[in-house]
């Protein structure tokens, strides 16, 4: 029997986190690579990737990245496949790359939903069927960890944000996460997803500015925000052997707000 410590370790395993330059993405790919996985970066900018990267070797983590847009089918194939060839297979896969658009919905451009849409469930589908099918199926082994959103599991509160397309992407990627848990069970692959509540990043810097962050600790149980280490332990459960009896679970990470909503 394995110990507690054994169940969390990652050595000798790969991982591939997209939207890895920064925020939720980094913090989970340093997680992973704390516990001794290799780690592949993608994300659209080439410095901020070349600065993730520069971070995780100074806590001596193995990583490099590739550039891609995970909203473009040829890029995610060529992002699947570089990382198969440099790394032979995918044990982790972490699907962060996200969007959002605020607009209300009666004038909700059609252009930017189609942009939120193919990057937030689109691209993800993509790419998760192509480790899934080159690499974990056939190695019957993976751990697939989709980062949702609390705004997938309910709607905005009247008079803050509006943000219709990001909030049904979300709540795809949790009925994704379920879906596909029951369909690849039987190849040993597990599926989970993250829903983290408000996190300070650039995606939500606006929404810190216009409500200011005393007022929005104040509708949080915890009184706080997300920080950099929020995230870590339950990615690490999600993505190691000590969740291998855990998939299609939604596991909301936002302080208690969706306990009370």
């Amino acid at each position: 029997m394995r110990t507690v410590q054994k169940l969390f370790d990652l050595n000798g395993k790969t991982a591939l986190v997209t939207g890895g330059s920064r925020g939720l993405g980094l913090q989970i790919a340093e997680a992973l690579g704390e516990q001794g996985a290799r780690v592949m970066l993608s994300a659209r900018k080439r410095d901020e990737l070349d600065a993730a990267k520069a971070h995780l070797r100074a806590h001596g983590i193995e990583a490099d990245w590739i550039a891609a847009d995970a909203a473009r089918d040829e890029d995610i194939a060529r992002l699947a496949d570089e990382t198969l060839a440099r790394f032979g297979h995918v044990d982790i896969l972490v699907n962060n790359a996200g969007a959002v658009w605020g607009a209300p919905a009666e004038d909700y451009p059609v252009a930017a939903w189609d942009k939120v849409m193919n990057l937030n469930i689109r691209g993800l589908f993509l790419l998760t069927q192509r480790i899934g099918k080159h690499s974990m199926i056939p190695r019957r082994y993976g751990r697939i960890v989709n980062v949702a959103s609390i705004t997938g599991l309910a709607g905005n509160v009247p008079g803050t944000m509006e943000t219709i397309a990001y909030n049904t992407s979300k709540g795809a990627v949790v009925n994704f996460t379920r879906t596909l848990a029951a369909e690849w069970g039987e190849h040993g692959i597990t599926v989970n997803a993250l829903a983290p509540g408000f996190f300070p990043s650039k995606m939500t810097q606006a929404s810190l500015d216009e409500w200011g962050v005393e007022n929005m600790c104040a509708r949080m149980p915890l009184r706080r925000l997300g920080d950099d280490e929020d995230l870590k332990g339950a990615a690490l459960l999600f993505a190691s052997d000590a969740g291998k009896h855990i998939t299609g679970q939604i596991l909301a990470v936002d302080g208690g707000v969706s306990a009370v909503a």
